[in-house]
């Protein structure tokens, strides 16, 4: 979409494009220990409820980057990314606005911390998902659910 401003200066038409947002979302496999599972945080500013720890791409930053740094910021986790698991771009994903976000698979050993806007976080399993996630993180952990049934097998340690 596409609309434009009058330059004050001179008085040219700029054009001013509304572009979809780039996001991360980081499903993270955590050994903290006795315990072995998937990463959620419970969000502290709406859209509420559990998530995928991610966040916003900042300028001058590279995605994995990001996934990185947002886990860390949300999960006080070091994280190793593994791969790509998908880009995920329904305009409706979020309820905000348009985002496109790029889901990674990462790993992490130790217990996670919740952190900045996160106000809880805790392990689950595909049997312990709670029954309603935000955004589109349901559709997400499936698919990813679905790629191990189809390829490898979790291995939070290796």
């Amino acid at each position: 979409m596409k609309s434009s401003i009058r330059c004050p200066a001179c008085g040219a038409d700029i054009p001013v494009y509304k572009n979809p947002t780039p996001a991360v979302d980081i499903i993270i496999q955590c050994d903290a220990g006795d315990e072995k599972g998937i990463v959620l945080i419970e969000r502290l500013n709406p859209p509420y409820g559990w998530a995928l720890p991610g966040g916003f791409v900042e300028y001058g930053e590279s995605a994995e980057a990001a996934a990185i740094r947002e886990a860390r910021e949300e999960t006080s986790l070091q994280v190793e990314l593994i791969r790509q698991l998908g880009a995920y771009s329904d305009p409706d994903r979020d309820p905000r606005f348009h985002t496109i976000s790029i889901v990674f698979i990462g790993r992490a050993r130790g217990a996670p911390r919740a952190a900045d806007d996160a106000g809880s976080v805790r392990l689950v399993s595909k049997d312990t998902l709670p029954t309603t996630l935000a955004f589109d993180h349901a559709k997400i952990l499936n698919d990813y659910f679905t790629s191990l049934n189809n390829s490898v097998d979790f291995h939070p340690t290796e």
